[in-house]
């Protein structure tokens, strides 16, 4: 479908936030013979997208310039490639798009069929494009690297979650809590409320002496702690830790990067360690499926149409988004 024609948003170099988002027209991608076609019905945007676009990695990412950015979708199948199995032209579906490509941002879009799932009907597409690296990311924290079973079988642990409102935040709270859990949080004052109608135990308004300096309002100490947020120092996480408590790292900072290295260099009990998201089809099925079951909520902090991304990249860039930033064509 390369002769036809498609609107998008695209930057052509490091830099410049949501003014050097460029609306054009470009050609409709041809699906490998792995991949799906994709006709675009909602994608969010995380925080990942803009980082990418500041440089946080560069020379890695993204692969070329311009480039369209943006990973997590829901749309229609329009075309299977050849050795696609799974799925067929007009199957509902979410994907995450690689983010040495990205796409997203756009009316269509490819994506590899091991990375792509069935969108059961009813699963909004918002809510499902809302799932990819968020929902995805929480899941991988909490089952892979703090090892919690989220039926609740396991051992009660106390957990702390940065920035529990974001993306990844309310996500990650929803799914300690189905584990069984203590969880303790920060976020700003205003959503308070709604971390602890997420099921939060205890929540810190991180602007407060508490907040700054997280402590448990109960005394725990913390035996992992899902870090998002930023500007937070391990010299303030250390003291709060258990013995061998952990930090999950979800901030790709330098500095965490170091911290990490020298923990393990001089074989501390406590650790920080940073978290780079690896897909997997059944998390990602297990997570959508826990939206159609209403296990797991998705919120959406905004919607914006394609035409106005750029309200919707500033949005994410403030930090300050509840929930999911949703664009729609």
């Amino acid at each position: 479908m390369a002769s036809k024609l498609m609107h998008a948003l695209q930057y052509s170099g490091y830099g410049g936030g949501a003014d050097a988002l460029k609306h054009v027209e470009v050609g409709v991608p041809d699906p490998k013979a792995d991949e799906v076609l994709l006709k675009i019905e909602a994608v969010t945007l995380n925080p990942i997208d803009w980082k990418i676009q500041a440089g946080a990695l560069r020379p890695f990412l993204p692969r070329k310039f311009p480039t369209i950015p943006g990973t997590d979708v829901a749309g229609e199948v329009v075309q299977a490639g050849s050795a696609v199995k799974r799925f067929k032209t007009g199957d509902k579906v979410v994907a995450i798009l690689s983010h040495a490509t990205g796409g997203a941002l756009a009316e269509y879009a490819v994506a590899k069929e091991n990375l792509t799932v069935t969108r059961p009907p009813d699963v909004s597409a918002p809510d499902g494009a809302a799932l990819p690296v968020a929902a995805l990311t929480a899941h991988q924290a909490l089952i892979q690297s703090a090892n919690i079973k989220l039926d609740g079988s396991g051992e009660r642990k106390n957990i702390l979650i940065t920035a529990a409102s974001g993306g990844v935040g309310h996500y990650a709270v929803q799914l300690a809590k189905m584990g069984n859990m203590h969880v303790t949080t920060t976020c700003g004052a205003r959503n308070l409320d709604f971390v602890k109608g997420l099921g939060a135990d205890e929540v810190l308004d991180y602007k407060t002496p508490e907040g700054v300096s997280l402590n448990s309002p109960s005394g725990k100490k913390y035996d992992y702690v899902i870090h998002g947020a930023s500007g937070i120092p391990w010299s303030t996480f250390e003291p709060n830790l258990s013995a061998t408590g952990k930090v999950i790292d979800l901030t790709f900072t330098r500095s965490a990067m170091f911290t990490s290295a020298l923990k393990k260099l001089t074989f501390s009990k406590k650790q920080l360690v940073p978290l780079l998201l690896v897909p997997k089809t059944e998390n990602f099925d297990y997570v959508v499926n826990l939206v159609k079951e209403g296990k797991l909520k998705t919120v959406i902090d905004s919607k914006h149409p394609l035409k106005n991304a750029e309200e919707a990249w500033s949005r994410i860039m403030s930090g300050h988004a509840t929930g999911k930033v949703v664009i729609e064509p």
